[in-house]
């Protein structure tokens, strides 16, 4: 395994660190501000950032099979790693590059499954940055973490599709840009569990769609991608909109929630770096009973297992986006999976000892602390919880090991 960066990867760090030093740290604070403060989602400079990112050639850089003639930089895993994880450093700001979730998975989905007519009118605008879009799947009324729960109905109707059905925490359902949904629903039944769902294209517009409330959680609003709460009610939409093929929506649905979850993974990467700097700068600033925090032993074991676990947490990323790249999804499911609960259950460590390192600064909202905490115990739940992923990952060691099985010497007894 080679994880060394690419000369264009190297290039591309070079100008992405050169962007953020000229146009975003100088305005990060102010952003901060106008979004915690003054309730705005998006100051007007954050477009200014997102065409001068455009033309500097800092555009759709997380889609990988981007199809001919489609705007953005065309890098691989293993390539966008780094550039994902300095993004992760300043949460959010992934938008200015259109390389911000939900959407870059819904163009994943949409490269992957979209008919012509589906391409051109949400997957180009996507890519183009005209428009925002969500994934509707959790749903108020079932657990699901196990996406044979799902109960929303699409149902047939001569020409149409019929969808009725209640989800939540819904990435980016709550905000104003937002054109479409792509759901996953209920079509047959009687099918066998696998084949029982689909995912359909719904126009955010459509009759019977309503976004009922923005969501938060542990109070922390995502201003990028605003999480809603969405009824569908006899939403009726024309059959073209079906994504893929009838049954297939736990095949689409792996199709994006693989990069995303990789995506996440790099991103809170990043995010930890941040956080790492943030405990280094608190422990030598501040002195308790006459010692410098830095001097206790305590605080130094924390940074270093900091610095430990992200280390480790890094390189599996680095191996998931190099066998990605190398041979797919399928050959890198396992890792998928790992990565999931490593690097959540890291992020979560990390910015618990950042949140104490702090004190009562770190709960405030003076500091990305309580939102990076706040996200970080989310990323345990969403996009499958830890226990189904370690789920995931004793069956597929089990398979591995059972031709083993007979060749395994255990020492007697007596």
């Amino acid at each position: 395994m080679d994880f060394s960066p690419s000369e264009r990867s190297l290039a591309l760090q070079e100008q992405l660190h050169s962007f953020y030093e000229r146009h975003i740290i100088p305005r990060w604070r102010e952003w901060q501000i106008a979004i915690k403060r003054n309730n705005i989602r998006e100051p007007d400079f954050v477009q200014d950032l997102r065409a001068e990112a455009k033309r500097e050639g800092l555009w759709n850089m997380a889609v990988v099979n981007l199809g001919d003639g489609d705007p953005g930089t065309r890098l691989r895993n293993l390539e966008f790693a780094p550039l994902a994880e300095y993004m992760g450093r300043y949460h959010g700001s992934a938008l200015v590059f259109n390389c911000q979730p939900p959407d870059v998975p819904n163009m994943i989905a949409l490269e992957h499954d979209a008919n012509a007519e589906q391409r051109e009118r949400w997957l180009l605008p996507l890519l183009e940055g005209d428009m925002r879009s969500a994934f509707a799947m959790t749903e108020y009324d079932v657990a699901s973490s196990d996406a044979t729960n799902l109960r929303t109905s699409i149902r047939r109707d001569g020409d149409d599709y019929v969808i009725n059905g209640h989800k939540w925490y819904i990435t980016g359902a709550a905000h104003p840009d937002c054109e479409f949904f792509i759901v996953v629903g209920q079509t047959n039944p009687e099918a066998a569990p696998a084949r029982q769902h689909s995912t359909i294209i719904v126009p955010t517009r459509t009759p019977g769609v309503r976004v009922s409330r923005e969501l938060s959680y542990l109070g922390s609003r995502d201003a990028t991608a605003p999480i809603g709460e969405v009824f569908f009610e006899n939403v009726r939409v024309s059959s073209n909109n079906l994504l893929g093929r009838e049954g297939d929506g736990f095949v689409s649905g792996q199709v994006r929630l693989g990069p995303a979850r990789v995506h996440h993974c790099m991103r809170a990467i990043g995010n930890c770096e941040m956080l790492i700097e943030l405990m280094m700068a608190r422990a030598q600033e501040r002195a308790t009973f006459g010692r410098q925090i830095a001097k206790y032993d305590s605080v130094q074991n924390e940074i270093a297992n900091s610095r430990i676990e992200l280390e480790q947490a890094r390189l599996m990323v680095q191996k998931t986006a190099w066998l990605l790249d190398r041979d797919g999804f399928r050959s890198a499911r396992q890792e998928v999976s790992m990565i999931k609960v490593a690097v959540a259950q890291t992020y979560h460590r990390i910015a618990d000892r950042a949140l104490h390192i702090f004190g009562a600064m770190g709960g405030s909202e003076d500091t990305p602390i309580a939102t990076a905490f706040s996200w970080a115990r989310a990323f345990r739940i969403g996009d499958g919880p830890d226990e189904v992923h370690l789920r995931q990952i004793y069956r597929m060691e089990k398979q591995a090991a059972l031709p083993l099985a007979d060749s395994v010497h255990i020492l007697p007894t007596s």
